[in-house]
């Protein structure tokens, strides 16, 4: 499946796991380091239960449908819907749509955007893969990325 998108291509495209991303507001840009990641999801992503330490994360739904757990709470978002995790509590999310997802992350400060754009690799295309479990090795980078970054893993991805 391809999305349009009407990124600012001054910004690269970033492939996150199976998550097409561009860096819109880089957290060095303003006094109070806001951060704001564009994602492109498939239909079946979803993140492992986490916890940011330092940094409530905000999701706006710009398109698709997302089931959210958060603080052992689930709730559904929709297009023009917005889902605050704050710091300290797990949460994770699972593109529910057929069509995937297109969503806006918001943080302060920048332990997620750098555990992302480590995380990463630049994007040679932007026709998002079918959603593909990550590798033994796959996890264990992520894990040590996000501790190094202040976010711990606490449970798996949503099913």
């Amino acid at each position: 499946m391809t999305f349009q998108t009407k990124i600012n291509s001054a910004q690269p495209l970033l492939w996150f796991g199976n998550t097409l991303v561009s860096i819109v507001v880089p957290s060095a840009t303003g006094t109070d380091q806001l951060c704001a990641i564009e994602h492109w999801m498939p239909f079946g992503d979803s993140a492992p239960m986490h916890v940011h330490r330092n940094e409530d994360e905000m999701f706006h739904i710009v398109s698709g449908t997302l089931r959210f757990s958060v603080g052992g709470e689930t709730l559904t978002a929709m297009a023009g819907e917005t889902v605050l995790a704050p710091k300290g509590v797990p949460h994770s999310y699972r593109v529910e749509s057929p069509e995937g997802a297109h969503v806006m992350t918001i943080t302060r400060g920048s332990d997620f955007e750098t555990m992302v754009r480590a995380a990463a690799r630049p994007a040679m295309f932007t026709d998002l893969p079918a959603p593909s479990a990550p590798t033994p090795e796959m996890i264990a980078q992520l894990g040590a990325l996000c501790a190094a970054n202040n976010i711990d893993i606490v449970g798996p991805p949503l099913a």
